[in-house]
């Protein structure tokens, strides 16, 4: 019993080979049978089978639909033995416009949509084939293309299709093999059908030229295509990248006030649906803000989805955040991998549209070659007929005579018969043009008479009588005449390759004419990363940051309402213990370099600073940039362009050549020490910011300015002591340097202040921890070199206070601000304060209770002549090279 249960010789075989080659036929079965298409005709097996069983159930375009079901079963029990699933889903994609660019299947009934919802069951949907998927499949029945059994050897496929449109470049393809995948895009079947008529023109054309006729893929769903160089790389290599952005416009909500972002189309192959929740989840993580409102208004007319913004806020830099976080901008990766000869092969353009140009050649080839046969046959059949119409009555006296069928035929094979009329029907051509091949020799023309093969001889008795009147020897010599001209016609088709190419320029055409339409997807030619300052619209901006540290930009056509001489209008909503301690005009594509007390330096766009009207407040600073606890930015610098200098050196440099120029950063700490650094220093931005100045344990940067390389700087001590001197005596230095000595300072004494006064008739303004305070010309300040202890600035006393707090440059028409210890602020004005002399105590500014001191003073800036004086400051440094930078 065991005996027969087992083999009675075992054989050894190796573990690892045997992994090894089953791995690889398993590989090679799922690369040629499952997830590659041909080139050719750009058919995966299970597309071609789908079609093939339609094909063969009459299932056409201009035919009754058929319940799905119906197809799937023929298709998994004839062809394709998986699973109804897979080939259900085939046949659903297949019909999607979504999906293809050119669907292949007509579908009635729910096939799914863009929000990813599945389709309805296979017993529900209807289906018949496309009109363009005839093309795929036409002359099928011309012998055009090999045919091999099926699963089990019970039926013949198609092993490819004798497609007359380029589908692989018009559908596309994705798919993935064991080690390889593709992922093809489609493409415009008017564009594509052009580059296979150029390159059959002209099989010398580059893939450069190809591609200035075919510029980018075509999606279904159309959008934009952002950038062609990841395109025209795929296209050169057979490996690149398209980048698809959605098409929105902005639409006025409200009152008008408010502005939505209107979504018209999105990306190839984006689910609506996740784009939606991934947009909701970026705002429930505050991720992205300035969106009020989320909602899908698609209908069948089209797609509509509205994001509606804040009061405020710029379309344009929210569009900016969802391309850079959401699906809205797009990737499509281009692998162009498929079977050319039954390997897998990476395609250039050109290889594509070449190997379907082949494929083209040889189906019309094979299809002349077919109907040449046909001709020749029926044109012997005819032959026949002619024969026995000329012999009328001596055939029909045989036939008669004749026992039974076999008998006749042979009776009618056995002789030679009279051939004049065939002579004549050959007297065009010469007969061996006529002549089927694989005929005997003994058949046809000979100098005895015509003999007649055995076909020739059934279709004489197959010969109703009707036919022997002598209208019919007409209707038969003219059609063998037609045959004779067809017969040449082919055999100088295939004599000639230029009739070849000719026919299948021809056949192209008519398919361009039937199917072809317009681009969908538009081509923004110079696209590549985000570059948010394309979307931006360049205008003037009131920048400000309060005290407590809110910042805010708002259009400055916000405070261009009122004439001169009005109450003007508040720049921002205050809290009452903040103001803003900082304005300034910049436009939106100009940078903003942040000094913080740490010593380092922040970037910042200012189309990327929140956005507000006039009566909000802005945003915290510290949720703008990435500021450490205690950090605080002390100065703010519009730059609109840097210079040529060489930045690279200068990023890491200590000492910088002299014959670097302008404009620089002058930088003062609590220590006393001074730098000079060229701007272009800090135009390499980073997100974590830079190092602007480095700091000893303890110190802090304190002031910030943007100068010409030959300003007057101006430093002033919480002793009461400032020193004024050229910033020419101080050489340029490499963000990493520390700097020099500025001011000498005693023990417990530090700098306070950093003035960049050129003008002796501008006033400083100084202010004591005492609550006194004084203006003074600048050219009560006589010049000292730096790294002195300077002049007396205010006279100190038990009375004024024994601290200098702030030094201010300041006009009559000013504004200041008093903050005590006591948390008390007031508001006053400069022309209120006397103009003194720089050794006196000055006036009393605000009276103080017991241990009460004044912290700080600062320059009000706030009504719309401060915005439009900013704007026309901001103007004049731009043309004198101060200010903002360029």
């Amino acid at each position: 019993m065991t005996d027969q249960l087992f083999a009675k010789e075992t054989l050894p075989i190796s573990l690892e080979e045997e992994m090894r080659r089953s791995y690889l036929d398993y590989a090679m079965s799922v690369i040629v049978g499952r997830a590659l298409p041909d080139v050719r005709d750009g058919l995966k097996p299970v597309h071609r089978r789908v079609l093939y069983a339609m094909h063969e159930l009459s299932n056409d375009w201009n035919r009754a639909y058929k319940k799905s079901a119906r197809i799937v079963g023929d298709v998994i029990g004839k062809y394709h033995p998986h699973g109804d699933t897979a080939v259900y889903d085939t046949i659903v994609r297949l019909a999607q416009n979504f999906s293809l660019r050119y669907p292949l299947v007509d579908g009635q009934g729910n096939f799914g949509s863009i929000d990813g919802d599945n389709a309805a069951a296979m017993r529900y949907t209807e289906i018949r084939m496309a009109r363009i998927a005839h093309e795929l499949l036409a002359d099928l029945d011309k012998e055009t293309v090999d045919f091999g059994p099926n699963y089990d050897g019970s039926e013949q496929e198609p092993l490819i299709m004798p497609t007359r449109i380029p589908n692989l470049l018009i559908n596309g393809s994705s798919g993935i093999a064991v080690g390889m995948a593709t992922n093809i895009p489609p493409h415009n079947l008017n564009e594509v059908v052009d580059a296979c008529l150029a390159l059959l023109d002209n099989s010398e054309l580059t893939i450069d030229e190809l591609i200035d006729i075919i510029p980018a893929p075509d999606f279904p769903t159309a959008g934009i295509i952002y950038g062609t160089a990841g395109i025209k790389e795929a296209y050169r290599t057979g490996r690149g990248r398209a980048i698809m952005r959605a098409r929105v416009h902005f639409e006025d909500i409200g009152k008008g006030d408010r502005q939505a972002i209107i979504v018209d189309e999105i990306p190839y192959q984006v689910n609506k649906s996740r784009l939606l929740e991934r947009i909701s989840e970026l705002v429930r993580e505050k991720l992205i803000e300035g969106i009020s409102d989320l909602r899908d208004e698609s209908d069948k007319s089209g797609m509509r989805v509205v994001i509606e913004l804040k009061r405020g806020e710029m379309p344009e830099v929210v569009l900016n955040h969802l391309y850079k976080l959401t699906q809205l901008q797009d990737s499509f990766g281009i692998n162009m991998v498929a079977l050319v000869d039954g390997q897998p092969r990476l395609l250039n353009l050109k290889q594509i549209i070449d190997e379907f140009l082949r494929h083209r050649r040889e189906v019309v080839t094979r299809r002349t070659i077919f109907e040449l046969r046909k001709a020749r046959e029926r044109g012997h059949i005819l032959e026949g007929l002619a024969v026995a119409l000329s012999n009328v009555d001596e055939i029909i006296a045989l036939i008669k005579a004749s026992e039974a069928p076999p008998q006749a035929k042979a009776a009618l094979m056995g002789r030679a018969w009279r051939s004049e009329l065939v002579e004549g029907m050959l007297s065009r051509v010469d007969q061996s043009y006529a002549r089927p091949d694989g005929l005997a020799a003994e058949y046809g023309l000979h100098a005895d008479g015509y003999r007649l093969s055995e076909v020739q001889a059934q279709a004489i008795l197959d010969l109703r009588l009707q036919r022997l009147t002598g209208l019919e020897q007409d209707k038969i010599v003219g059609e063998y005449r037609e045959i004779m001209d067809t017969i040449l016609d082919l055999i100088d088709i295939l004599a000639r390759p230029e009739r070849i190419n000719q026919i299948i320029h021809d056949e192209l055409t008519a398919v361009k004419l039937q199917y072809g339409d317009k681009r969908r997807s538009e081509i923004e030619p110079f696209g590549g990363d985000i570059n948010i300052e394309d979307l931006i619209t360049p205008q003037e901006m009131v920048v400000t940051l309060s005290h407590t540290g809110y910042l805010k930009a708002q259009p400055v056509d916000d405070y261009q309402s009122q004439r001169r001489g009005g109450r003007g209008k508040q720049a921002a909503a205050t809290k009452d213990d903040d103001f803003i301690n900082t304005l300034f005009v910049a436009n939106t594509h100009d940078y903003v370099l942040c000094y913080s007390s740490f010593g380092r330096c922040y970037w910042i766009k200012v189309y990327d600073m929140p956005q507000g009207g006039r009566t909000s407040r802005g945003k915290p600073i510290v949720n703008v940039l990435p500021l450490a606890e205690g950090e605080k930015i002390n100065a703010m610098l519009p730059v609109k362009a840097f210079t040529g200098n060489d930045s690279a050196e200068l990023d890491d440099d200590i000492e910088v050549s002299d014959k670097v120029k302008g404009p620089f950063v002058f930088m003062c700490t609590a220590n006393g020490t001074v730098k000079k650094t060229p701007l272009e220093a800090f135009s390499r931005p980073r997100s974590a910011g830079i190092i602007a100045v480095k700091l000893d344990e303890g110190d802090k940067l304190v002031g910030v300015a943007l100068t010409s390389g030959n300003d007057q700087i101006m430093l002033f001590s919480n002793a009461g002591k400032a020193v004024r001197f050229d910033e020419s005596g101080v050489r340029a230095m490499g963000r990493n340097a520390t700097g020099v000595r500025g001011m000498a300072l005693g023990e417990g004494q530090q700098v306070i202040s950093l003035l960049v006064a050129n003008s002796d008739e501008q006033q400083v303004l100084t202010a004591s921890d005492g609550g006194y305070g004084k203006r003074t010309r600048v050219g009560e300040f006589r010049h000292t070199s730096r790294g002195t202890q300077g002049v007396i600035a205010m006279d100190l006393t038990d009375k004024t206070g024994l601290a200098l707090v702030t030094a201010s440059l300041v006009e009559d028409s000013d504004d200041v601000m008093l903050i005590t210890t006591g948390g008390v602020l007031i508001r006053t004005k400069v022309d209120q304060v006397r103009e003194t002399g720089r050794a006196a105590q000055g006036v009393r500014l605000i009276n103080l209770d017991d241990g009460e001191k004044l912290i700080c003073l600062v320059k009000v800036a706030e009504s719309e002549d401060d915005a439009a004086e900013e704007g026309d400051e901001a103007a004049a440094n731009l043309e004198a090279g101060e200010g903002v930078a360029e």
